[in-house]
């Protein structure tokens, strides 16, 4: 027996379990039908990045050699292949969801997504001429003889028309210009129904008109994804950014690793434009007549039914910070929580803004992640420096897929004049954290923001996180001394209190969960309780699998993928795995530990992942305050309750539905949280 493969589970594999969460979701017809097409776009999103991320991961080990992989007991292949399985499978699902499923539903509204075999004379007239006017100019078409040289280049994700010709050695290769245009096509409307078509079935209609002296024998939809990795992304000397800036090109143009194709494309077609594209077998991944199901994030809804979309929630109002327009004299009071996106990120961007015109503020000091193209946040940086403000910006310039959009806010910063410092060789900036300096009766005063999500306003409307505002000394202390390792004046933090990765957080969590340990064994309360996005660390796994065998209680909620394996007896029996997706992505990381009565508790960036243990800063406040405590304990304990949007997580990674008890009552976390926050700052709030 494997030992180590029955002790894990296999994090690519395991992450395709998660994705079928979000497949779920396109399938529970309680969700309204909009929001069920989103999570179909959601999914088909994620999927194209797992194959852009981690099969080309696989991919780049297939090229080691032989015998090295063999002794690091790696089979790319073997796991390729059980993935493209697995992939097949979910996407025969989509299929079915869509086609038979939400299809009709939508015509049941009197929305009809029809193809060009549906069209009327009308219709047909409409689609050429749209065609002609619309699409031919941008149209990029080849016609390719198989019996010479000949190369092209397909854009990663971008979709294109495979066209067979009568004759065998030539083929013709389309694009399908959707980023240029709109992928939906709305026709004149006659009366009540709207009908509305893919383009990609208006260029079908008129593909003769492109190739007009070939005989056409069948069209093929295909999309190539191609690999997302830096390659030289582990070898960086000199300026990180700067070599950033060299490789992004490369994102362009990196190794295919998957053909995505119309199942209905001829065996001996396929063959030949497999070889012409230099793709093994393996990059073979047939599906539907359409792919970019991403696009139906905008697909279009002529209707003003409100009941085709979630309800419409107003934004709760904190409290504290609504009766007191002064956050620093808030803060200083008692430190404060806000949760998004129940709560707006304004309250994160008015402290900064703030602080940008606050005569006694000298210094602003802030991590960033992902920034966003345009936001009050960095408007608000700007200011500050307007206003002879110090600001200092740590920008990760690794940030995947957002490295371009960092590198150039963080020249903005720089030519304003900010102190602006990037990643360093083999480790990334993961932390969100934010330190305001000012000066107050001749002392210097610290004040503090750390979050579990991104300074970002558009992903704090779909995220769920939350967010410390705090002026303990023992907190802002040692933030600072974070800030000195990020502008490389400080080597070696020691922090107390903080959990500051890589120097003392796998060291902190594998001394908390060992003295659950040490409880449980000598008959003291013990308890562990958390919530994250990711479990792969052996290690901490490790001691997990310790603590359960000791009777340590551990209930875990893991939004995504999780390589421990839970309910194996001697192993695994205590511990508990559910999973919740439901209208909102959850993102927030909490960690909760009994100690014996006297709770530990911390929010931070980091998940339970090699990376973020030891490749990354981040960053983990401990709660201190005991109304904080108690609030974020209720989100934690509501989340775990969940039974209508709660998986379990086992075995089987058959993800059921947790099943409501007769006698309890139905938990659907996200509206239960809202309804928690909403009665908690009832004195600014209403029901709505």
């Amino acid at each position: 027996m494997d030992l180590k493969k029955y002790l894990y589970n296999d994090r690519d594999v395991n992450w395709l379990s998660f994705n079928e969460r979000v497949l779920q979701e396109a399938e529970d017809n309680s969700n309204p039908l909009y929001e069920r097409l989103k999570f179909l776009a959601i999914f088909s999103s994620n999927l194209d990045e797992y194959f852009r991320v981690r099969v080309s991961r696989l991919r780049q080990i297939k090229k080691l050699d032989k015998k090295l992989r063999k002794k690091l007991a790696l089979k790319p292949n073997r796991k390729v292949k059980e993935i493209l399985k697995r992939v097949k499978i979910q996407q025969e699902r989509f299929g079915v969801i869509f086609f038979e499923h939400l299809i009709p539903e939508l015509a049941k509204h009197n929305i009809h997504l029809i193809d060009q075999n549906q069209y009327d004379f009308d219709q047909h007239k409409y689609a050429t001429e749209y065609f002609i006017s619309k699409i031919l100019p941008i149209i990029n078409a080849q016609t390719i003889n198989l019996s010479k040289e000949n190369s092209i280049f397909l854009e990663n994700n971008k979709l294109y028309f495979l066209i067979q010709f009568e004759k065998n050695d030539h083929f013709g290769i389309v694009n399908i210009p959707s980023s240029n245009s709109e992928r939906f096509v709305s026709f004149p409307s006659k009366d009540h129904n709207t009908l509305i078509t893919f383009l990609d079935d208006i260029i079908r209609l008129n593909i003769s008109q492109i190739f007009k002296d070939q005989k056409i024998k069948g069209c093929f939809q295909i999309k190539l994804s191609r690999d997302a990795e830096l390659y030289i992304d582990d070898e960086f000397e000199g300026v990180l950014a700067e070599k950033i800036k060299e490789s992004l090109s490369q994102r362009y143009d990196g190794q295919p690793t998957r053909l995505l194709f119309d199942a209905a494309l001829p065996k001996e077609f396929k063959n030949k434009i497999r070889k012409f594209l230099g793709l093994g077998k393996i990059d073979m991944m047939p599906g539907g007549k359409y792919h970019n199901f991403s696009d139906f994030f905008s697909f279009p809804d002529p209707t003003s039914n409100s009941s085709l979309h979630y309800p419409i929630f107003s934004e709760i109002k904190h409290k504290k910070f609504e009766q007191n327009a002064n956050y620093f004299e808030v803060i200083s009071k008692k430190d404060q929580l806000v949760h998004f996106p129940y709560m707006s990120f304004n309250y994160v961007q008015n402290f900064i803004d703030q602080a940008a015109t606050d005569p006694y503020t000298t210094e602003i000091k802030i991590s960033l992640y992902r920034v966003a193209k345009e936001s009050e946040l960095t408007t608000s940086l700007l200011k500050a420096l307007e206003n002879n403000k110090k600001v200092t910006v740590f920008i990760e310039a690794k940030a995947r897929f957002d490295e371009k959009n960092n590198l150039k806010w963080g020249k903005i910063f720089e030519e304003k004049g900010a102190s602006v410092f990037y990643s360093y060789p083999k480790i990334k900036v993961h932390s969100k954290i934010l330190l305001i300096k000012r000066k107050e009766d001749n002392r210097e005063l610290l004040y503090a923001y750390i979050g579990t999500g991104n300074f970002n306003s558009k992903t704090a409307k779909i995220y769920c996180d939350h967010g410390l505002f705090t002026a303990n000394k023992l907190i802002t202390k040692e933030l600072s001394e974070v800030f000195e390792v990020l502008s490389g004046k400080m080597i070696l933090p020691k922090p107390k209190h903080l959990l500051v990765s890589p120097f003392t957080t796998r060291k902190t969590f594998e001394e908390l969960i060992d003295k659950e340990i040490d409880n449980a064994k000598n008959g003291k309360k013990s308890g562990i309780r958390a919530k994250l996005n990711s479990l792969e660390d052996k290690l901490i796994i490790q001691k997990l699998y310790d603590a359960s065998n000791a009777g340590v209680k551990i209930e875990l909620l893991v939004r995504g993928f999780t390589c421990l394996i839970p309910g194996l007896q001697g192993i695994s029996k205590n511990i508990k795995i559910t999973s919740i997706i439901d209208r909102f992505l959850e993102h927030g990381r909490i960690y909760n530990f009994n100690n014996d009565g006297y709770e530990k508790l911390y929010i931070g960036s980091a998940d339970w992942m090699t990376r973020n243990l030891d490749k990354r800063i981040e960053v983990l406040v401990p709660i201190l305050d005991e109304d904080c405590k108690e609030e974020l304990n209720t989100v934690l304990n509501i989340q775990l309750n969940d039974n209508v949007k709660a998986r379990i997580q086992d075995t089987e990674e058959a993800n059921r539905y947790k099943k409501k008890m007769d006698d309890k009552p139905s938990i659907q976390s996200q509206l239960k949280i809202r309804e928690y926050l909403l009665e908690k700052h009832s004195l600014t709030n209403t029901l709505s």
